[in-house]
């Protein structure tokens, strides 16, 4: 049977950028390219026309912000997945992003195989976010809860070593990487186990800390477990 393709469009007002990546969609044989824009307001003229179900979204073009694209996008539509690509580290893009509704995040050097694992997890249903972008939606949170966090600081650290102490040694180690970006596949590989029993050590790591996802687990790593995420 032939493998299903997810169609992506991508903006960009980088020519050589936009062929790039489109170059490693294509080769990975998962994607058809639907479309290509040098502007957001291209995109937008063209979104109900070519409806992609997948969108890279660079943030910073000449025309017009990325982030405002993305915030036109998601006044009519809620349910397309939105990729943010930039070449900014501003912490402040990152947060933007995230509260205006982008899928994922990801710096314009990552790693092909990293972009395609990590789009195959947006198409997924899943929120992707770099390490350091983890680190700073932490810090953010750790910020907008700062009295609460001084008032209870003793509970605080008491709950943290409960939920370390019922975890396994593989566990703790699983949640590191998660809290480091990596997917399962690439979890596996670094810890030289199957795919399938990353799957159940993360199943197993959002039982025990009550949250329903990978960036709730990383968000709890960053906070808990600063020391060894150096």
């Amino acid at each position: 049977m032939p493998v299903s393709t997810y169609k992506v469009s991508i903006v960009d007002d980088h020519a050589l950028f936009r062929r790039g990546v489109l170059d490693i969609l294509r080769q990975s044989g998962e994607y058809q390219v639907l479309a290509e824009y040098s502007s957001g307001k291209d995109f937008l003229c063209n979104m109900q026309l070519n409806y992609p179900d997948l969108l890279l979204l660079d943030v910073q073009m000449p025309d017009e912000s990325g982030l405002n694209i993305l915030k036109e996008i998601r006044k009519t539509d809620q349910y397309l997945k939105v990729v943010v690509l930039t070449a900014s580290d501003d912490e402040q893009i990152i947060l933007d992003a995230i509260q205006l509704g982008a899928n994922g995040f990801l710096p314009k050097d990552t790693l092909p195989e990293v972009i395609l694992s990590n789009l195959q997890d947006v198409l997924n249903g899943q929120t992707i976010l770099h390490s350091q972008g983890i680190t700073i939606l932490a810090r953010q949170l750790r910020l907008n809860h700062a009295s609460a966090v001084q008032s209870s600081e003793s509970e605080f650290l008491n709950e943290k070593h409960i939920l370390l102490a019922e975890m396994t040694i593989r566990e703790q180690e699983t949640l590191l990487l998660i809290a480091k970006g990596l997917n399962n596949k690439l979890i596996a590989r670094e810890l030289g186990i199957s795919d399938g029993t990353v799957k159940v050590y993360v199943k197993s790591l959002l039982r025990k800390l009550n949250v329903h996802s990978r960036l709730e687990l990383s968000v709890w790593a960053h906070q808990h477990l600063r020391t060894s995420l150096r």
